[in-house]
């Protein structure tokens, strides 16, 4: 048999301007999200309006241009740099006789496409349904640019059929939203007997493609036990990741933390999807150290920042210490790596002394409050030895008549269990 390989869509990006100093920016990053969903960019259009107008978005005269443009660069598909109104996108759809896809609906696409695990898929189908509802109505039009799976299409026409499949939707939304309470619950479970252990938690952040789970590859290689095994997925794509990964890793001087690798961030994130991923993101609000990760060699590394920013913020987290780890930096001519100034790290991901700096950063961080000191414990406490050696980072070892005397560095939660074999 001969294998036949489908011609990615043609497609064409538009946008306005509204008096946005990003708006270059958003319009270059909506050529990415549209690769990063295998469409082939054919054209662009671009308008400089202070606002849209509710009727088409566009201004009089660009409805028309568009379908011209299409029609010169065979593209059945129009991407548009915003969230349409319902109206707005039916009206386009009927003017261009084009597939109308707006800016919350191709992210949504490409995370339905990108999600893996149980959590993931249910997040993004509530993100999906909250976004097809106010769309729903009374028409014979099958809604194709819901896309994403079945129950989405209003297959029936009047109001009695538009009714029920809201409920359908708004009830599909509950038992998402039940389900994912559940697991949350599960997962609080999971944060809470790490925090029993006393280990401290370090989350990597930051905008989608920055370089995030080459960094904790990179960290995995140094630090974790079989590193082969527990190395996260990578690849050079917005949103190649969607799924929180914790792994934990092992210094040399014995001292452990968690690290985990959290989804990325992009500028008009939908509000359905920051909220839907709030769980996932929770490794972030409760982490000990966050290292905000930031692609050095894009020119708009600046807006991404802001981007992050604001997302951590929209998911509430407040006044966590940061480390602002500048990657790519092997990519720039004119950047001298790694270089450290105060909490900025200039470094690349696959530089093992550029993470060796980051280690070192996360070690003044993480352990400031290690405190160094020496325990006498019984040789009936055993156990107490064997969680002294484990866990902490142990420097000296004599045995005396009245147990094993042990100075060791340990953590202030370490210290307090520790306080009966103390000595002074």
């Amino acid at each position: 048999m001969q294998e036949v390989h489908q011609q990615p869509e043609k497609v064409l990006v538009t946008g306005i301007s509204r008096g946005k100093d990003d708006f270059d920016y958003t319009m270059t990053e909506l050529v990415e999200l549209a690769k990063a969903n295998n469409y082939d960019v054919v054209g662009e259009l671009r308008q400089n309006l202070d606002r849209s107008t509710a009727a088409f978005y566009f201004g009089s005269g660009k409805v028309a241009e568009i379908r011209e443009l299409a029609l010169a660069h065979d593209a059945t598909t129009v991407l548009v740099n915003d969230e349409l109104s319902p109206s707005q996108l039916r009206n386009l759809e009927r003017e261009t006789k084009l597939h109308i896809v707006d800016r919350t609906q191709l992210i949504l696409e490409i995370f339905a496409n990108r999600a893996h695990s149980k959590t993931a898929k249910a997040q993004v189908e509530i993100a999906q349904l909250q976004y097809a509802l106010p769309r729903l109505h009374p028409s014979a039009n099958k809604l194709d640019q819901q896309g994403g799976g079945g129950g989405f299409a209003n297959r029936g026409a009047g109001e009695t059929k538009l009714e029920m499949d809201r409920r359908v939707l708004n009830k599909r939304i509950a038992r998402l939203r039940r389900e994912l309470k559940e697991a949350d619950v599960g997962e609080t479970v999971r944060r809470a007997q790490r925090d029993d252990k006393a280990m401290p938690t370090v989350a990597l952040v930051g905008y989608t493609n920055a370089g995030k789970s080459t960094t904790m590859n990179g960290l995995l290689a140094l630090f974790a036990d079989h590193p082969e095994t527990k190395q996260v997925f990578e690849k050079d794509m917005l949103f190649a990741t969607l799924d929180t990964s914790v792994r934990q890793l092992t210094l040399p001087d014995n001292r452990k933390f968690l690290l985990s690798d959290t989804v990325g961030f992009v500028s008009k994130l939908p509000h359905t999807l920051v909220d839907a991923f709030k769980a996932t993101l929770a490794e972030a609000a409760s982490a000990d150290l966050l290292i905000q990760v930031v692609d050095y060699s894009d020119e708009h590394y600046a807006e991404m920042m802001a981007v992050t920013e604001k997302t951590l913020t929209a998911i509430g987290v407040h006044d966590i210490p940061m480390i602002v780890a500048y990657n790519k930096a092997d990519l720039r001519v004119d950047t001298h790596y790694p270089e450290v100034n105060g909490d900025d790290l200039i470094y690349s991901a696959r530089d093992h002394a550029s993470l060796e700096q980051l280690t070192d950063l996360i070690k003044t961080h993480l352990f400031a409050k290690d405190q160094t000191n020496t325990y006498l414990i019984p040789f009936a406490k055993g156990a107490i030895v064997d969680f002294i050696n484990r866990e902490t980072s142990v420097s000296a070892t004599d045995y005396t008549a009245d147990g094993t005397q042990i100075t060791t560095t340990v953590n202030p939660i370490q210290a307090g269990q520790l306080r009966e074999y103390l000595i002074e």
